[in-house]
């Protein structure tokens, strides 16, 4: 069991890195975003970050500006949960923290849950009403879900690969590249699912990081 209390990044002129640290029952542990290859974090995500938040940092700033509502009842859900309050960031790549938002393959709600999984996750769907749209509710299936890739991979960016991509093609890649490692088997997932993963590490520093001065910086 796991609770986040805290969020620190590191960052030196020479490299970027990235680490979150969490406290738990019984000791710090560390959601490492780089793994062991330091260098292809560097050459694969630093480029992007930057990239993704001078391109998107208008509408960051406006998600950000509307979050605190939405956050507030995310945050209380995933605490329930034991997991990671920087997951609430997930929400924001998924739906920009919208409840009505409905995706063309029929995901729905601030989760973008697909109707089977959310009814497997115990979600009520019907002619008149769609509890993916409800945010506390959505949000209790969601860190269910999550909480049971977690435990599934043990690995937060392998999490966030099965819940864009699923867990079959997740699979299929452990298989392929004979590792666990996120960044090792990230060219045998498809690019989407690359770029989303790429998209929470550049929303999580947008809205709690802090990168070459100003440049991640929340003020326009």
């Amino acid at each position: 069991m796991f609770n986040a209390i805290s969020l620190k990044y590191f960052f030196t002129t020479c490299a970027f890195l990235f680490s979150v640290i969490l406290a738990v029952d019984g000791g710090p542990t560390k959601l490492d975003f780089e793994g062991k290859d330091k260098a292809t974090w560097n050459r694969q995500v630093k480029q992007f970050v930057k990239t993704y938040i001078q391109e998107n940092k208008e509408n960051l700033y406006k998600i950000d500006k509307r979050s605190s509502s939405p956050f507030v009842i995310i945050d209380s859900v995933l605490k329930r949960y034991g997991l990671p309050v920087q997951l609430k960031y997930l929400a924001v790549v998924e739906s920009e923290l919208k409840t009505r938002a409905v995706s063309r393959v029929g995901a729905a709600g601030p989760w973008q849950l697909m109707p089977a999984t959310a009814r497997i996750l115990g979600l009520k769907i019907n002619s008149c009403y769609d509890e993916r749209k409800d945010y506390y509710k959505s949000t209790r299936a969601a860190a269910r879900y999550l909480k049971d890739l977690h435990e599934e991979y043990g690995d937060w960016l392998l999490v966030f690969a099965a819940y864009n991509s699923g867990e079959s093609t997740v699979n299929s890649a452990i298989k392929l590249s004979g590792t666990k490692n996120f960044w090792t088997l990230s060219c045998y997932l498809p690019e989407e699912t690359r770029d989303y993963v790429n998209k929470y590490i550049a929303t999580c520093f947008y809205f709690e990081g802090t990168y070459g001065g100003a440049l991640l910086s929340k003020k326009r």
